[in-house]
């Protein structure tokens, strides 16, 4: 196997975290922090005029943190927390975290059901929201459930009895003393994954999780990195692991209201951001101009890119962009080198990341050769401790201390990892599996086509066929980009049996509440899915 400048530059990574005492809680490394920038701002909340230095942070969390000891918190208690990007987020999140109980974000798009199955699930004793939480836990009360729960309202509220959360950070003590130590091995977070087809299971993380993947993550890149820019509501992983790595590296996290197209490159140039997520479909959104040179990044997460887009990216914003592949049971999986430069565009998810060990395995569990696709599963310390009170997911997800992730992948002969794509979306046509994934990646590649999303459709000769649903730039239409087009693409760069026989065009995906497209939802939305699509073999447009 070549030793090339990626290998060499994660040997040298790894090394660094071998010799790194992490803090011994989140609480602490804040502390740690304030002691030595904290009169800088963390938080600054741009559109909302509002921010938090490190010191604000820090005093604001102890004194809401002991009004929650006065509320009967104790090192373990679940708190849910529903709350958009407000100051109350990172508030609430490091009070929690410094008595040694236990934060479960709730997503604020929530309906009624959504809400109630995860406050249940999760055994939550206390949940903070805003006024539009408070209207939705509103409807589950009328049913009579959740009536002892303590509540917490930001800004006004109309339940009387509900505990006001300005007044609980306003007032009270600067100071803060656990009643029981918090440790790296205690749980911090129980994370709701939304299923695509089911209800979401509750990841329980610990402090360990969080501080060793934020810390890994500041690694990337061997530049200084102090603006980040988080477009990502909070209750999302990739909000709350920026805000840890912008804790270690002393910067500062810029949050929007929410994301936002059209102001996304403007937020990056006013605010100096050097560090931000820039998924696929934003760049393809996003109209060229001779500006997009002229920015501060230094390095973004380019995850998931395929091939050329990788390339155009780097060239087209002068950035450097490394993909990785990572999960809420197991943090960082894989993440590709900066130093990797002459992998920029093979479409791989790199090398495996710091204190993680990954095996490619058959159906039988036994590890395949390399080069061959099989299950990608990870072990390591600091990965979930299981799903919580959900027995089956936790004995169909683990062989041993191995981690099953669901998805297949495979390994050059230089040990880099590319995901092909999830077991559940395999399309089986004739006997053969078809990656949706691969497919997506090549229908995405013509210039116009924001997203693709490949699915299944029933088929009497084939067993399934594959259909494929495009959405199209803002100045593109079906006539700009015909299936003609989509089918002559994917004939220079698929198999014959993996070109999809019917395409659709749809303005927008259906999404999870974790912003994944819900192709289940495409699939159940019509009694025949096919209808409104086009028929490659019958050369027509189905009715």
């Amino acid at each position: 196997m070549l030793l090339d400048a990626g290998w060499k530059q994660v040997h040298k990574i790894r090394k660094q975290m071998e010799e790194l005492e992490l803090p011994s809680s989140i609480g602490e490394l804040l502390a740690e922090k304030v002691e030595k920038v904290g009169d800088k701002p963390l938080c600054i909340f741009f559109e909302d005029e509002t921010e938090l230095t490190y010191k604000e942070l820090n005093i604001y969390s102890n004194r809401l943190a002991n009004a929650l000891l006065e509320l009967g918190v104790r090192k373990g208690t679940h708190i849910a927390i529903m709350l958009p990007n407000v100051t109350a987020f990172p508030i609430a999140w490091m009070a929690i975290v410094k008595i040694g109980a236990v934060m479960v974000p709730l997503n604020v798009n929530y309906t009624a059901k959504e809400m109630e199955f995860v406050l249940r699930n999760s055994d939550a004793e206390i949940l903070i929201l805003d006024e539009n939480g408070e209207n939705t836990f509103r409807e589950i009360r009328q049913n009579g459930q959740f009536m002892d729960m303590e509540v917490i309202v930001k800004g006004s509220k109309t339940d009387p009895i509900a505990y006001s959360f300005e007044e609980l950070v306003n007032y009270g003590n600067n100071d803060f003393i656990a009643p029981t130590k918090v440790t790296l091995e205690d749980l911090c977070n129980i994370q709701y994954t939304s299923g695509t087809t089911g209800f979401p299971k509750g990841c329980m993380l610990t402090h360990h999780y969080w501080l060793l993947m934020a810390k890994s993550a500041t690694y990337f890149t061997k530049q200084r990195i102090e603006n980040f820019l988080i477009q990502f509501p909070f209750f999302y992983m990739e909000a709350q692991v920026e805000l840890m790595m912008a804790i270690f590296q002393e910067g500062t996290v810029y949050v929007p209201k929410q994301a936002s197209l059209t102001k996304f490159i403007d937020w990056i140039r006013t605010y100096n951001i050097h560090y931000c997520a820039f998924p696929e479909p934003i760049m393809k959104s996003i109209p060229e101009t001779p500006l997009d040179r002229e920015n501060s990044l230094r390095f973004i997460s380019a995850y998931l890119y395929k091939g050329q887009a990788h390339i155009d990216l780097e060239k087209r914003f002068n950035v450097v962009g490394r993909d990785s592949f990572g999960m809420t049971e197991i943090g960082l999986g894989t993440h590709m080198p900066e130093d990797a430069t002459h992998m920029v565009g093979s479409g791989s998810c790199g090398l495996p990341a710091p204190f993680r060990e990954l095996r490619i395995v058959d159906d039988s569990g036994r590890d395949v050769e390399q080069g061959e696709t099989g299950e990608l599963w990870v072990t390591g310390p600091a990965m979930l401790w299981g799903y919580y009170k959900n027995r089956k997911a936790n004995k169909t997800s683990f062989h041993g201390k191995w981690f099953k992730t669901g998805d297949l992948a495979r390994q050059d002969e230089n040990g880099y990892y590319y995901i092909v794509g999830r077991i559940k979306e395999m399309i089986k046509r004739s006997g053969e599996n078809i990656s949706a994934l691969e497919v997506e990646s090549v229908v995405e590649e013509i210039p116009g086509i924001v997203e693709a999303a490949a699915i299944p459709v029933p088929d009497d000769i084939r067993k399934e066929e594959v259909m494929c649903f495009i959405v199209l730039t803002e100045d593109k239409t079906a006539e700009d980009i015909p299936p003609e087009m989509i089918f002559a693409h994917c004939t220079t760069k698929l198999a014959a049996f993996k070109i999809p026989r019917y395409i659709a065009y749809i303005d927008r995906f259906p999404r999870t509440p974790s912003d994944k497209i819900a192709k289940q939802l495409l699939i159940n939305n019509k009694a025949d899915i096919r209808s409104g699509a086009f028929d490659r073999v019958e050369n027509k447009w189905h009715p």
